[in-house]
């Protein structure tokens, strides 16, 4: 039997409310402007140049890209029987056999911080942009200050564009998806052609650089794997396609195609780009330093190409990154949506409230603004250093609530299989997920550089445990008495009955 959106959502207990405006490719154009390879990798790009050099950048790409296919598919086969905005929290419940509650609660949390984590990044990455931008282009003295300024405006006027319906922002993903390929194709084609001279292939691909300050027999191991910070901390996100899943028409179809695709295209169109950013880095070091604009790529597209043709592909970069962020306010707040409308996040009945004119969740978003706001207040005084926190705090919290859902459908054998799924593959990708997803946790938990000092200090630690202790706090002194897990809003004795689409 086959079951509209409509009667597919009433089956997990909940009616329509939001707008079902997007198609299959705007569902996926929302996780692949998240993921972003001209915003993620570039704006992070600096992590991997001074831990592992060319080859973590590059090598180190592919390895990470096929540990987060493996996320990916896992991912989206879950979400094709659950296709909700509550997503990883919700799939958790629907998943555990025991404490369904307490699971749920503590992986909707590290969504939530890792959701509006991975915002904050965004967006303060493209400040970084626009003020080496400015800074070629008008003079800009760049200071925390002026890059925290920019960070604001960024944030507000995207928060203004989701505020105006999914209409806007359907439109303005499609033009990112487009905008991200082309720009990409341009932008490789100048640093291929123009530049004088370029490093050699096999030096892109072999070549490592140690800036960490670590020494040993180890050392340019570590520094490597440190590097995968920039690839890891690209592929987040693309749980947007499953949090848009209830304005996305065939969900239980489409949503699990625009994770799974948003991965693997990220994955080709980076690497092509790192390629050729690498291969066009004219003096390391210098470039490295990035004195005059504090952003590696600007320093490394003027030196190969010139000052007016590297400004132009900054612009590409800039207007990617302005999409990214404006998609990735668009997932954060529908997840906060949907916590607050199961009355898990304080003033849960003032977040839930939807739009009447606009069918969108309003408070919602200018929750999720002013948490990635407060998150970044500190860079203020620390500058890059608070950026990094952000980053490896969204790849943390991601990943755990990514992979929780996935853990426990692998130990679940009454999973309910949605139209879309991986057969007899299901058990081996999912574990698979579940080791590297381990891994790259229990690496970005690690101190990054020596020495250890205010400044080089990974916070990322102390966020995930104020995270998890509150989490823990709040659970055990009153949420385990009233939070129950998702709180269905229709009468499912009336819903049509449950089962996957055929």
């Amino acid at each position: 039997m086959s079951y509209t959106d409509e009667e597919r959502l009433a089956q997990l207990g909940y009616k329509q409310e939001l707008h079902r405006g997007l198609s299959g490719f705007s569902n996926f154009a929302v996780s692949f402007s998240i993921i972003s390879v001209l915003a993620g990798c570039l704006t992070s790009y600096g992590i991997a140049m001074k831990a592992g050099g060319p080859v973590a950048i590059t090598l180190g790409w592919l390895l990470v890209g096929g540990g987060v296919i493996l996320v990916a598919l896992s991912m989206a086969e879950v979400c094709s029987a659950y296709p909700t905005a509550g997503a990883l929290y919700w799939w958790t419940h629907a998943l555990a056999k025991k404490n369904k509650s307490a699971w749920s609660w503590f992986v909707g949390w590290f969504n939530f911080v890792g959701e509006f984590a991975v915002t904050a990044a965004i967006d303060y990455g493209a400040a970084m942009t626009l003020s080496a931008f400015l800074s070629l282009t008008v003079g800009l003295t760049v200071t925390p200050l002026s890059t925290f300024g920019l960070f604001l405006v960024i944030i507000i006027v995207h928060g203004l564009l989701n505020t105006f319906g999914v209409s806007l922002v359907r439109l303005l993903s499609d033009i990112s998806a487009w905008w991200h390929l082309v720009g990409v194709a341009v932008i490789v084609g100048v640093l291929v052609f123009v530049p004088d001279q370029h490093k050699s292939l096999g030096d892109v691909f072999t070549e490592s650089y140690n800036a960490t300050g670590w020494t040993g027999p180890f050392a340019a191991v570590y520094a490597f794997l440190m590097g995968l910070l920039m690839a890891q901390y690209t592929f987040t996100g693309y749980d947007a396609s499953a949090h848009v899943a209830e304005e996305t028409k065939d969900a239980a179809r489409t949503a699990p195609r625009g994770i799974v695709s948003s991965v693997v295209v990220s994955l080709v169109a980076g690497f092509v780009l790192l390629v050729a950013v690498t291969a066009a880095i004219q003096d390391y070091d210098k470039e490295l330093a990035a004195t005059a604009t504090g952003f590696q790529p600007a320093e490394i597209f003027i030196d190969a190409v010139g000052a007016n043709l590297g400004k132009a592909l900054l612009f590409i970069i800039i207007v990617a990154q302005f999409f990214c962020g404006m998609a990735s306010v668009t997932a954060n707040s529908r997840m906060a949506y949907a916590f607050a409308r199961d009355g898990a996040l304080p003033g849960s009945r003032l977040w839930k409230k939807i739009n009447p004119r606009t069918g969108t969740p309003t408070n919602s978003i200018w929750l999720c603004v002013a948490c990635s706001v407060a998150l970044l207040v500190p860079a203020i005084w620390t500058g890059t250093t608070g950026y990094l926190a952000a980053t490896s705090v969204a790849v943390i919290g991601l990943y755990i609530s990514y992979i929780t859902p996935v853990f426990l459908r692998l130990r679940n054998p009454n999973f309910p299989v949605g139209p879309w799924n991986l057969g007899r593959w299901s058990k081996p990708v999912g574990w698979l997920a579940v080791l590297w997803t381990a891994f790259i946790v229990v690496l970005f938990l690690l101190p990054p550089a020596y020495p250890i000092t205010v400044d080089s200090f990974n916070y990322a630690p102390v966020t995930v445990l104020i995270v998890l202790g509150g989490a823990i706090l709040w659970w055990f002194a009153g949420a385990r008495r009233w939070f129950t897990g998702p709180r269905t809003n229709v009468d499912l004795a009336v819903a049509p009955k449950a089962g996957a689409r055929e």
